[in-house]
């Protein structure tokens, strides 16, 4: 009994050994890189982080990559406990979460936008009149029921609203445009970025919001079927006009969020954070690509690459 005890008292204090130890077997050997590096959290940052990893693996191959989502809530939370290496974080970071030794390194710029179905049967009127601040702050107050409320017409076509159930820099992000928080979002929850798309995909009456990379496919550059984008009514004067209106391609998107005409919020940085300046060297080495060669895929997977001066700001933190 007392060999038994000992027996699985060793394998218990092996377990924990080699788990506490996982990050000093990072190292740089004569072959280059060697070791794992774990992410998880934001959505929003899921395919730029797999397009990294792939690339990054294929200059390194003794490095492995393991990437969840989660939300950017457990991103956060994965990495300041230690259960992560980098948590991807969609939203910025607060100023206790810095002083809990949060290390935010902004690595490109996205958008949450909101999200219709094609098949509305006011899709012509949605896109001609636009989201207006107001508009979106009355939908997820639920002071809105029909789209006629939303559009100021007579349609009796009902209104269902969705938003996030998960801590997210989505919901986060697109609450500030209109001064509210996540908690504030009154709608049907759901779990994730491709849930909110699958569900708005799903209901030809519904609104949700979703980050670009969730609306737009990467190969053809179009919403994925059934999706469609309202279109912001930046200058609130009731109507799109033709230079408010830049959602036929994420290409177009894109170059409206470069240049200042869609606006931030609901436009924003997206972050990967460590807890404390990184040290180990696979981490670091994986950063700094990040912030160098890997921008360049930033375009092709639905991203905004940031401007030269900014990426040497961010690399300077933490070299």
């Amino acid at each position: 009994m007392l060999k038994s005890k000992l027996f699985y008292l060793f394998v218990a204090v092996f377990v924990l050994a080699s788990c506490s130890g996982k990050r000093q077997q990072n190292r740089i050997d004569a072959d280059g890189l060697n070791g794992t590096i774990q992410l998880s959290g934001a959505f929003a940052l899921y395919p730029m982080a797999v397009k990294w990893a792939e690339e990054f693996k294929k200059m390194h191959p003794n490095v492995t990559i393991d990437i969840s989502g989660g939300g950017a809530g457990k991103g956060m939370t994965d990495a300041l406990a230690g259960v992560v290496d980098i948590g991807m974080v969609s939203r910025e970071v607060y100023p206790e979460e810095i002083n809990n030794g949060a290390f935010p390194v902004a690595v490109v710029k996205d958008a949450v936008v909101p999200t219709i179905n094609t098949r509305n049967p006011e899709y012509d009127h949605i896109i001609k009149v636009g989201l207006t601040k107001d508009r979106a702050r009355r939908l997820w107050d639920k002071q809105y029921n029909t789209w006629g409320d939303v559009l100021g017409s007579p349609s009796a076509v009902p209104v269902h609203v969705f938003t996030r159930s998960d801590a997210c820099g989505a919901a986060e992000t697109f609450a500030s445009w209109f001064d509210e928080k996540q908690e504030d979002l009154k709608a049907i929850a759901v779990f994730g970025d491709p849930g909110v798309a699958a569900a708005v995909q799903k209901d030809p009456v519904s609104i949700g919001y979703n980050n670009i990379a969730y609306v737009y496919d990467q190969n053809t550059k179009r919403p994925f079927e059934g999706l469609a984008v309202m279109p912001i009514d930046v200058n609130e004067d009731g109507e799109i006009t033709e230079d408010e209106y830049f959602y036929n391609t994420s290409g177009e998107l894109i170059e409206a969020i470069k240049d200042g005409r869609f606006p931030s919020p609901p436009a924003r940085d997206l972050y990967l954070v460590t807890k404390g300046k990184p040290e180990d060297p696979v981490v670091v080495a994986f950063l700094e690509y990040v912030l160098t060669d890997g921008q360049q895929y930033a375009g092709e997977t639905g991203y905004i690459g940031l401007p030269a001066e900014q990426l040497t700001e961010e690399i300077k933190k933490f070299k």
